[in-house]
């Protein structure tokens, strides 16, 4: 990792500490690597670069104030022979335990674009902490019980559906939850159907209950298989209810909690800077609150974690600072070792969706849309219909989740149709591209007998050699920021290089003496491609 090095280099020189920042320049003339040392010193750069000594660099300059670095081809060179499918893998986090919390759909809810968002976050988290040797435990958290619940079931009751589909379970919750807000009649009979669903009372409901939550979880369980996501462990809601229950009625002992209006017990978060929440209702029943400290309790129960790491949207943030406030003054351990990490809203260009209104769009409904976009753009290549099938798929699931991973985490995003499934720059359709190409020009040398070998290089490394060995640089800042972006933003940049080099030069060559080098740029460009589509998600594809 180069940026490391030259940072370890710098502190040697100065023999002082400071914060200072060492980053790749926009404008390429200022070297590969450019840091801001002598502005945070307030000394001369002039003086600061004649200390640095070392043969990583060919060049050291100044420029306004910067001091710029212009690392060694041999540098390069070495690296590039030395890259294979661990390159960029490093053993910073190894025996590590990390779980981490993501997705999280609801039984009696649709599976909408908001989770495929969170999917797609979490599971690039979980490969990318993976990369650097953590223990990684993928857990998904779901809601099967709780007035939601209720609102579907009611409205299945009435209509006699015993055996409803995800697709009657959903309409049923928009239903419900609209007669919910409509009647008090009907909320007090939601309310007792609640009641029941908790304590299993209640023949006929939990013959709904039983078959409509079945139903749901084999449907999510399709569409984790589509975007390439096998859950550890799967937790419900009613599995943590007892516990966080308990926790709560213990801290009220405590004096952590207090008693509200109608025998609620609630967190008084205006203590800390926050507000109040409610953890057990008037009816004696636990919030998402309570059931969050259960699930806490439960998870380390499992796995012992060293970090618990819970994706969800922004929209919850308030609930999770109240949150980990109370688990802070229950278990301390617990909430230091606990990271929410929030991310935006993705929308259509028609606006945001509510599930209470119905106003849904499913995430396998975009995954479809997408497909047949994508069906249109290739019916005419010479692949199979089973082959064509098949790339749609991943190249749709490639497209969305490019599309989320390529903004910072906290961004919300409107997805742009055209502009995810091009093929031609800023997308993911276009990283697999980049890769398929690269795979038929190694194919192409095997047929012409040209191996790829470092026995001949130019004079000079370019700009796509930099660009490969600076992979595991962008592994790392993704590490350290828990945040893919800076895979995807890399990998754009790789392909971009990639595609201008094929331009410009003939690869596979006979009459070129640079020919097997150049073929060997090529397979490291598709090792290092193929990784980190791996850690985003996406499937590299050999066809497109």
């Amino acid at each position: 990792m180069i940026k490391e090095q030259i940072k370890k280099i710098i502190k040697k020189t100065i023999s002082q500490e400071v914060d200072f920042s060492v980053e790749v320049p926009t404008n390429k003339n200022f070297g590969d690597y450019s840091t801001n040392v002598a502005m945070m010193l307030k000394k001369n750069p002039d003086e600061i670069a004649e200390k640095i000594k070392s043969d990583l660099f060919k060049k050291i300059e100044v420029k306004n104030g910067f001091i710029n670095f212009f690392i060694s081809d041999k540098y390069f060179i070495d690296n590039l022979k030395n890259i294979n499918k661990d390159y960029g893998k490093n053993k910073e986090l190894k025996n590590k335990k990390i779980v981490i919390d993501y997705t999280d759909p609801n039984p009696f809810k649709e599976f909408h674009i908001g989770h495929l968002m969170s999917n797609a976050i979490g599971e690039s988290i979980s490969r990318i902490l993976e990369f650097q040797g953590a223990k990684v435990k993928r857990v998904c958290f779901q809601g099967d019980i709780g007035i939601h619940v209720a609102k579907a079931v009611w409205d299945l009751k009435n209509k006699g559906i015993y055996y409803p589909t995800p697709q009657l379970s959903a309409t049923a919750y928009a239903v419900g939850s609209e007669m919910y807000k409509t009647s008090k009649d009907i909320e007090k009979e939601i309310n007792k159907i609640n009641k029941k669903i908790y304590d299993r009372s209640d023949r006929d409901i939990n013959k709904i209950y039983d078959e409509g939550k079945k139903a749901s979880l084999k449907y999510f369980d399709k569409i984790y298989k589509m975007l390439n996501t096998e859950f550890n462990d799967l937790i419900f809601e009613s599995q943590v209810i007892d516990l966080g229950k308990k926790i709560v009625e213990k801290g009220l002992k405590n004096g952590i909690f207090e008693k509200g209006e109608g025998g609620a017990i609630i967190f008084r978060g205006e203590k800390y800077g926050l507000h109040t929440r409610v953890f057990i209702n008037s009816d004696g029943l636990p919030t998402y609150e309570a059931k969050d400290l259960g699930l806490a309790e439960l998870k380390y129960k499992k796995y012992k974690y060293d970090e618990s790491v819970v994706v969800t949207a922004n929209e919850q943030n308030s609930h999770f600072a109240v949150m980990l406030c109370a688990l802070d003054k229950i278990n301390k351990e617990l909430a230091e070792r606990t990271k929410h990490i929030s991310h935006g809203i993705l929308k259509l260009p028609e606006g945001k969706m509510s599930s209470r209104t119905g106003n849904v769009i499913t995430g396998e409904s975009l995954i479809e849309k997408i497909k047949e976009l994508v069906s249109q753009r290739i019916k005419d290549k010479e692949l199979s219909e089973i082959e064509k099938s098949e790339i749609s798929e991943a190249v749709a699931i490639g497209a969305i989740k490019y599309s989320i991973l390529k903004q910072s985490i906290g961004s919300d995003i409107i997805y742009d149709f055209d502009r995810s499934i091009s093929f031609d720059g800023d997308s993911g359709p276009y990283l697999q591209y980049s890769y398929a190409r690269a795979k038929s020009v190694l194919k192409k040398a095997k047929q012409e007998g040209i191996k790829p070998n470092f026995k001949k290089t130019p004079d000079h490394v370019g700009r796509l050699e930099k660009k490969i060995v600076l992979f595991s640089d962008a592994v790392l800042q993704a590490d350290k920021s828990l945040d893919p972006h800076f895979i995807a933003l890399y990998l754009s940049e790789l392909a971009s290089e990639f595609n201008s080099y094929y331009t410009k030069n003939k690869i596979v060559s006979r009459n070129d003496e640079f020919s097997a080098y150049k073929v060997a740029i090529t397979e490291k460009f598709a090792i290092i491609m193929e990784n980190g589509l791996w850690l985003l998600g996406i499937r590299p594809l050999e066809k497109m």
